[in-house]
């Protein structure tokens, strides 16, 4: 283990402490600062709204995400080309986020697809990407392209249900609701705090395609986090980067953590 735990420290935790450090300093990284730079953030009208659609962005699409792929897995699992929607719903993942970007540029353009039906999908020639309803294009894109990924970390932990414990179940009288909410889904608690700490995580990647269709600086609705620190990072701004990046990584650990907590003891 000792090479990858040499590579590990090499290239994650020394560059990690060096964030740290950073984070208590001057822009130059040498005069101390202490937790001016932290409080700098909380002043910053930026931080603020790239943290809030951050956040809002969260609590929108995760819990969307784990109930349309448990729907889905659910769904497929008893479908005759079960293997054949999965390659379908896994496709989107092996996509170029290039090629996705585009995609939605042809969509959701000024003179997109979608400005070709106005009566239906309001004013000819709206730019989707470039007004509020931005923030709806990130959400159907992310659920797009991680939904199939979930699904099947879903559909793994559905095949480890013992099959008699349905049949039981269904010999008592139980429906297929009954049979989906009190034994489903119980039996699938440990599972679901894999897939919803990979649903954070991912969360985190829509910046891409974002990025590629509306650049740095795109409608407020979608500005999120990834372009804030890509806007820092071009100005250089390495002080309140670091300050960023430490209270950033502390919020995710604490939602980890309190995942764990919550399933802990289903975990073992």
């Amino acid at each position: 283990m000792l090479p990858s735990l040499a590579g590990v420290s090499v290239f994650y935790f020394v560059p990690y402490l060096d964030v740290v450090r950073r984070s208590v300093t001057q822009n130059s990284g040498e005069s101390f600062a202490g937790a001016q730079n932290f409080r700098d953030l909380f002043q910053n009208e930026a931080f603020l709204l790239a943290g809030a659609n951050t956040l809002r962005f969260m609590a929108v699409c995760i819990p969307l995400l784990l109930a349309v792929s448990l729907l889905l897995a659910a769904v497929v699992l008893r479908c005759r080309l079960a293997g054949f929607y999965k390659w379908v719903f896994l496709l989107p993942m092996a996509l170029p986020a290039v090629s996705v970007a585009l995609v939605w540029k042809l969509v959701f353009h000024g003179h997109g697809i979608l400005n070709a039906l106005p009566g239906l999908f309001g004013r000819a020639g709206t730019d989707w990407l470039h007004s509020p309803a931005a923030f709806g294009v990130m959400v159907v894109s992310y659920l797009w392209r991680n939904t199939g990924y979930n699904m099947i970390l879903w559909m793994a932990g559905i095949r480890q249900i013992d099959g008699r414990i349905y049949e039981a179940a269904r010999i008592d009288g139980a429906n297929e609701r009954q049979v989906f909410t009190r034994i489903m889904l119980p039996n699938l608690k440990q599972i679901l705090y894999t897939v919803s700490v990979l649903s954070l995580l991912n969360s985190f990647k829509v910046f891409r395609e974002a990025y590629l269709v509306a650049g740095s600086y795109p409608d407020d609705s979608m500005y999120m986090m990834q372009h804030l620190f890509n806007n820092w990072f071009g100005a250089l701004a390495l002080d309140k980067m670091s300050a960023a990046s430490v209270l950033l990584s502390l919020v995710i650990l604490a939602f980890i953590l309190g995942l764990y907590r919550v399933w802990g003891k289903e975990m073992g």
